[in-house]
């Protein structure tokens, strides 16, 4: 009982805290029903975790998924991240192709390039050299509307003044 205390004190995950809460409810008296109510949990997943508690102790509780390996360890990702940060211009193409030959790695979606881009701290997204909706008669025409606002604006205060 001590270690399952311990246990939901400690641990950082939700959903384990949640099995063991519902372990030591059981273990302290509550029915099931009361548990259910009171977590709002299935009588199947009481059961679930009481069995998975008396076979295994704590460690039936804990999750065990621990998440997929990445094709990159941590001293290939922070070089490729230096790399960028020496570079003048950044190319999606050309990190495709820097990781394929150094590492042999390819990744499936663009989304591993945009993280390692933004690692860098470095935008991604394609500039323009222009504004495609540039349109130099309507600023223009803009120009000389504000410029009778303004001048409307300081004759008022200068007859202020």
């Amino acid at each position: 009982m001590r270690s399952l205390s311990e246990f939901i004190e400690n641990s950082q995950d939700k959903r384990e805290v949640q099995r063991a809460i519902a372990v030591k409810m059981l273990l302290e008296g509550y029915t099931h029903a009361a548990i259910q109510s009171i977590l709002g949990v299935s009588s199947g997943f009481i059961s679930k975790w009481k069995k998975a508690f008396f076979t295994l102790g704590v460690e039936g509780l804990k999750l065990g998924y621990k998440g997929s390996q990445g094709f990159l360890n941590p001293q290939q990702r922070a070089s490729i991240i230096e790399w960028l940060k020496t570079k003048q211009k950044w190319n999606l193409s050309e990190l495709e192709y820097e990781i394929a030959c150094k590492y042999g790695v390819v990744f499936e979606s663009k989304q591993s390039y945009y993280d390692l881009f933004d690692a860098a701290q470095i935008s991604w997204k394609k500039t323009q050299a222009h504004n495609p909706k540039y349109d130099p008669d309507l600023v223009a025409s803009k120009k000389k509307k504000f410029l009778g606002y303004w001048k409307q604006d300081v004759l008022k205060l200068s007859q202020e003044s």
